[in-house]
């Protein structure tokens, strides 16, 4: 039989102190050993002459299909045109903010008269955990709030506080997921991708969704809360830093400033608008197309809407930009107002990791992050108001979850914190049409379960989309043949009972 060369086996010895021979095997041994190569081209060359071999599947391209960033028609006549989400990774206490449980308070240190679902079994106790602050009522709708909030305490006549906000899904991830992108599955697009889609732009000379990170880093699963998902890649968010340069390369060289720059940008669109002619329906060349005209206007528009220097001393202290404590959360609230003031559709205001995620400690770390948040949030909704913006802007505050009433890390006072909680958490919103100074929704006696009034995440869509002029049910993108939504066939209501 005749043998070839492989490099198959080990080199045969058949001396001790011989050389080593030239490795061989056989003909079928080679064959075998290489059938996912060349076997594998023969296989599929003799299926073709066969006429067995499938044809290819070729995606079906709708060629008249073309996305883009102009104003869209409303299903129906909205209140709301823009939405500024004031978005706490980690998940804000509840009992500790919105959701006063004297009950709670009365069996402090006591074991907890129910079942509690733990999502972190190591450090968990059945102790209830009373807050350690104490809550009063504000403005003329007497709505009860922490000694936390003292300036959400002056606005709350003009907020929706939702008190049985549910996802039902105990961890950050998949909290995230259902809070901002609909379901709790990873890759779906989030909730400013599918406003910018569904609406478009107001601006030409700005992104229609923006994000504002903070000067610690993203948040927990980063990029995931302004992915653009399986949405055209034009309505992903646009990451804006927290420190200059806001936005990485917005100045040209000097040498091609003006006309040579502009003459530059001409003939790249005609050599696009070719290709993108000769490539029908392929979503991310005319996403790209799109960033190219975008950033050439940015250079002037993007510049100003994120400079704050020209803004009067007295927003600036209205909104707390003076004092070290809260001088980023409201430098970055300012730029927010002035986003949507500009046009922008929706604009992220995001905090840095899981820092809303008080697993111990929660004595010294909540008042810190109040301290940092409280001022700018309250200044944002005064300042929208003033201009006459509220009407028609949606702010909202909360995160992905909450927290549970018993106590964590039961190791002294100073290191007490909450475990996770999707079954009953509060958030707030504002403007847009929501209603002003009311509370919807009530959890249990021990800040457990919501148990009125309940609203679950997809509800919650629903109800913002309807504010946007948008049946959710209508507000779909064909993915895999089938028609995809944010809310996605999960039975999601318009809640009325928050609209004004």
């Amino acid at each position: 039989m005749a043998t070839v060369r492989c490099g198959l086996e080990p080199p045969y010895d058949y001396a001790p102190f011989a050389m080593k021979r030239p490795q061989v095997c056989s003909r079928r041994h080679f064959l075998h050993a290489n059938g996912y190569s060349l076997g594998t081209l023969a296989l599929a060359s003799l299926l073709e002459k066969q006429g067995l071999l499938g044809a290819p599947v070729k995606p079906v391209i709708d060629t008249n299909v073309r996305y883009d960033l102009t104003p869209k028609k409303p299903h129906f006549e909205g209140r709301a045109k823009a939405m500024i989400s004031l978005f706490m990774m980690g998940g804000p206490s509840q009992m500790d903010l919105f959701d006063p449980k004297p009950m709670l308070t009365k069996y402090h240190g006591q074991k907890f008269p129910g079942e509690i679902k733990y999502d972190n079994l190591a450090q968990a106790s059945s102790k209830c955990f009373g807050s350690p602050w104490k809550f009063q009522k504000h403005g003329e709708c007497g709505m009860e709030l922490s000694e936390l909030l003292p300036n959400l305490g002056k606005v709350v006549d003009e907020i929706t506080m939702v008190r049985s906000m549910t996802s039902g899904v105990s961890n950050h991830a998949q909290g995230l997921y259902a809070m901002n992108a609909g379901r709790s599955v990873a890759g779906r697009p989030a909730l400013g991708s599918w406003l910018t889609y569904g609406l478009g732009s107001e601006t030409d000379e700005l992104p229609s969704y923006m994000v504002l990170s903070h000067p610690g880093g993203l948040p927990t699963f980063q990029g995931e809360h302004f992915t653009n998902g399986w949405l055209p890649s034009l309505y992903q968010g646009t990451l804006v830093r927290p420190t200059e340069p806001r936005i990485l390369n917005l100045d040209p060289p000097a040498s091609l400033a003006g006309t040579p720059q502009q003459r530059q940008l001409d003939l790249l669109r005609v050599f696009n608008e070719d290709h993108l002619n000769a490539h029908p329906g392929e979503l991310d060349l005319q996403a790209r197309i799109s960033s190219y005209e975008l950033a050439a206007k940015m250079q002037t528009a993007a510049k100003e809407a994120l400079d704050i220097s020209g803004e009067p001393e007295h927003i600036k202290k209205l909104y707390g930009v003076d004092n070290p404590i809260t001088k980023d959360y409201a430098t970055r609230c300012l730029i927010a107002r002035r986003l949507v003031e500009r046009g922008v559709r929706y604009v992220q205001v995001l905090n840095a990791g899981q820092s809303w995620d008080q697993h111990s400690a929660l004595a010294s770390s909540l008042p810190k992050l109040c301290g940092a948040m409280d001022q700018p949030s309250a200044a944002l909704l005064i300042d929208l108001k003033q201009r006459g913006l509220l009407d028609s802007t949606v702010v909202h505050w909360g995160g992905e979850m909450g927290r549970l009433p018993v106590l964590q890390n039961d190791a002294g006072p100073e290191k007490w914190g909450r475990d996770h909680n999707t079954y009953g958490f509060s958030s707030w919103l504002a403007g847009g049409g929501f209603k002003k100074g009311y509370v919807h929704g009530e959890t249990d006696e021990f800040g457990h379960k919501a148990v009125i009034d309940e609203v679950k995440h997809y509800d919650y869509h629903a109800t913002l989309l309807h504010l946007f002029g948008l049946d959710h049910t209508k507000l779909t993108y064909k993915r895999n043949g089938l028609a995809a939504s944010l809310t996605d066939n999960q039975g999601a209501k318009v809640i009325d009972k928050l609209i004004a």
